[in-house]
């Protein structure tokens, strides 16, 4: 896959002192998203792996960033003590292709939902993380989550990421503008 050059901007708002909200257009319709979301081999793509989100039930997140990247990089060493830690959530709602809500770090940062909508052959991602309690807060969970969902925009579009390191300090200083204007 070639990589094209990737603009980080940061469409992101905080909705409530502890909440922000993403958006994403993606090249896929509403039922492949929803995949990407759910199958954990499919999620390990852009996010973090684990097991199959199901209605009804918990499900693990594994912090493995290795499959992230198209080239073998390190994790930054402030990253690297989380690698291969794990979670369990817990799903609140699960409405296939269109809504899917679950807890984050097994409830400790809140609640994460996702939305889809159709427009044509894409689907529009609207992410909403609210509940954050972190002291690192919208910045730090606005950066990863930034990240993550360029990822999973340029994976559905064919292409790859050579780097999510250098894509996601990048992403932290975008972050931080929107949020501060």
């Amino acid at each position: 896959m070639a990589e094209a050059a990737i603009q980080i901007s940061a469409p992101i708002e905080r909705v409530a002192p502890d909440a922000i909200r993403l958006e994403r257009v993606l090249d896929a319709p509403p039922e492949t998203v929803w995949r990407y979301l759910t199958e954990a081999e499919l999620r390990s793509r852009w996010f973090m792996g684990g097991t199959d989100a199901k209605p009804g039930g918990g499900f693990d997140l594994l912090v493995d960033h290795d499959k992230l990247s198209d080239e073998a990089v390190p994790y930054p060493e402030n990253y690297a003590a989380h690698k291969g830690s794990a979670w369990t959530e817990k799903v609140i709602r699960f409405e296939p292709p269109r809504l899917l809500e679950t807890t984050f770090q097994s409830g400790k940062n809140g609640t994460v939902t996702y939305e889809l909508f159709p427009e044509g052959d894409r689907t529009r991602l609207v992410l909403t993380h609210s509940g954050i309690s972190s002291s690192t807060g919208a910045q730090d969970f606005g950066s990863g989550w930034n990240s993550h969902l360029t990822v999973l925009q340029e994976k559905l579009a064919g292409r790859g990421v050579k780097n999510f390191w250098a894509l996601h300090a990048q992403s932290k200083e975008a972050v931080k503008q929107a949020l501060e204007s």
